[in-house]
């Protein structure tokens, strides 16, 4: 949706292109709630040493893309400008996320494979116990 998140979506463009999340996990996974990556080291503090300005409402920029299932959005910090690459597609409808996150994007086609994701085992920091990778992303 570059009409809502314009740079957030140009940022992720710009990640796939280069190839930055190809062969990168899902570090977090929350059955019922949502699937987290884009971390290149893995470990959920990673990125790619930058970050941009948040485009959701809270943060005074008009987002009213709502956080339901199959909807993309940038993973952050407390603070509302520190996405870089790290994301999360919502495995379930998310109210409480509106306005406080900048959701920028949809599946369109693969939905079975996020439910197949959220559904795998994790450890009690929510971490899959068999690594859940993103093999290649092309847009």
């Amino acid at each position: 949706y570059p009409d809502i998140a314009p740079n957030t979506v140009n940022n992720f463009i710009s990640l796939i292109n280069s190839h930055f999340y190809d062969g990168v996990i899902f570090h977090r996974v929350i059955k019922g709630f949502m699937i987290q990556g884009g971390d290149p080291d893995g470990t959920g503090m990673g990125g790619p040493d930058y970050s941009i300005r948040g485009e959701f409402s809270s943060n005074g920029f008009r987002n009213d893309l709502k956080h339901s299932a199959g909807v993309l959005s940038m993973a952050r910090t407390m603070m509302p400008d520190s996405a870089g690459s790290q994301f999360f597609v919502m495995h379930k409808d998310s109210p409480h996320l509106d306005g406080d996150y900048a959701a920028f994007g949809k599946v369109i086609e693969g939905m079975d494979i996020v439910d197949a994701i959220a559904e795998t085992e994790t450890d009690y920091n929510d971490r899959p116990l068999s690594e859940q990778k993103i093999k290649r992303m092309a847009v």
